[in-house]
């Protein structure tokens, strides 16, 4: 199964996009409403992705102490097990 987060960030940027025809993104924006509706992007799944995504900046991020990036590190490593 597609992550609701992906889907919903190429939904947003189908109807962003000036390429796309009208009929695209309003197949993109209803499609993006009933998942908003169904609670899709507000799930579980979704917000774990936000988090792993979070920490894997904080590691790349240089202004982060090195006891930051060491605490991301670790709260990736209990996340993949």
């Amino acid at each position: 199964m597609a992550n609701p987060g992906n889907v919903t960030r190429g939904l947003k940027g189908a109807i962003s996009n000036p390429n796309n025809s009208e009929e695209a993104k309003q197949r993109a924006a209803e499609r993006l409403q009933q998942m908003e509706e169904s609670g899709e992007t507000n799930s579980a799944e979704a917000h774990a992705g936000q988090v792993e995504r979070g920490h894997k900046a904080a590691i790349s991020n240089p202004n982060n102490s090195e006891e930051a990036k060491q605490h991301s590190q670790q709260v990736l490593d209990d996340l993949q097990n």
